[in-house]
């Protein structure tokens, strides 16, 4: 328990000293398409913990995107493989036992710990975080849950992984606002650091319609402690552009908390990449150009990969935003010892980057 408290207490010291923190790349495309395993049982990748071919891949993946954060001195952020893994998926999938309880997020966070420790022997920063999910369609936001029924279902697995040692809770691909209202009042009620990803369009509102400066303005406001930044995952860097540049979300609010990306390496829509049955990609080194206009233009700190992304793209991303690293974050205060981001680490684009 105490290890569990510091690390995430040490994920938000980090967060108000470096400017720039790496995310893992894409896991489902490459665990699919790299090592022909399933993706799409009833409770997504979740189970791939318990095969002896599904860990070896999963730590080989997250191992390649730390090597690329050691590289470059980054923060490095991974999340288990447990999205579509809420209470009811987890019981169509077996892994909730007659008492209600479930080892799955334990299982799933101690393979993620392993490639941490991996990352402690070599003084490496990274936090290890569980994965979250909408109930309903994560591209439209159909069958979405109301505020009161989301906190119901979504307390349980953010319990869970406040006792299987989490260092900090993501909520990927969120849709609508009410759900978003009720998983964030689940993940806050754990004392974690938490972030919101949204499912975000084009138009820079999220697919229910609600504009992401509204978003970002209501679940401020209404939750306590409120999320450590908001961001948006599997979609291009250019869609985001364009949404951060909608006429109402250039605003003070967005640019200050709106701080982060897992982007997709096409920019096809979600529901042509959803149907392919070949990766889609564009070049590492056009993508990380894209990234590098968001860190520039709209001030993001986290980048990581999503759909069609491998450790090329993510290689090519580290090293477009460190070739012209500029800290915006106030200077670090010593306390007579070295500060949780920097301590083993020269921090972000450090001199362990060659840059």
């Amino acid at each position: 328990m105490k290890e569990r408290e510091s690390r995430g207490e040490a994920l938000k010291q980090c967060w108000n000293t470096s400017p720039l923190f790496l995310m893992e790349g894409a896991l489902s495309e490459r665990l699919k398409h790299e090592f022909h395993l399933p993706t799409e049982g009833p409770a997504g990748m979740a189970g791939l913990v318990r095969e002896k071919k599904g860990r070896e891949a999963l730590a080989f993946l997250w191992k390649q995107y730390l090597a690329i954060a050691c590289k470059y001195s980054l923060p490095f952020l991974a999340a288990t493989p447990t999205r579509r893994c809420d209470k009811e998926r987890a019981s169509s999938a077996g892994f909730i036992d007659k008492e209600g309880r479930s080892s799955i997020f334990k299982e799933n966070m101690a393979l993620l710990r392993e490639v941490q420790d991996e990352a402690d022997r070599k003084n490496a920063l990274m936090f290890a975080g569980g994965m979250l999910g909408c109930k309903g369609d994560a591209y439209t936001g159909k069958g979405c849950l109301s505020t009161t029924k989301a906190l119901e279902l979504h307390r349980w697995q953010a319990g869970l992984f406040r006792e299987a040692g989490a260092d900090f809770l993501y909520a990927a691909l969120m849709p609508s606002l009410t759900e978003a209202l009720g998983m964030a009042q689940a993940m806050a009620e754990t004392g974690l650091p938490f972030i919101i990803s949204f499912t975000l369009r084009a138009d820079g509102r999220l697919a229910d319609g609600t504009p992401l400066y509204a978003a970002i303005d209501v679940l401020d406001a209404e939750i306590s402690p409120r999320p450590l930044c908001f961001m948006a995952n599997c979609v291009h860097p250019a869609l985001v552009r364009k949404a951060l540049s909608a006429p109402f979300n250039r605003t003070p609010l967005v640019r200050s908390r709106f701080l982060g990306i897992q982007a997709n390496a096409s920019p096809l829509s979600f529901r042509e990449l959803e149907g392919s049955k070949v990766t889609m990609q564009s070049e590492p080194e056009n993508l990380a150009k894209g990234m590098l206009r968001l860190k520039n233009n709209f001030g993001l700190r986290i980048f990581g990969g999503c759909c069609g992304t491998t450790d090329r793209h993510m290689e090519a991303i580290a090293s477009a935003l460190c070739q012209k690293a500029s800290p915006h974050l106030p200077s670090r205060e010593k306390n007579g010892a070295e500060d949780s981001c920097t301590a083993g680490n020269k921090g972000a684009c450090g001199e362990n980057s060659g840059t």
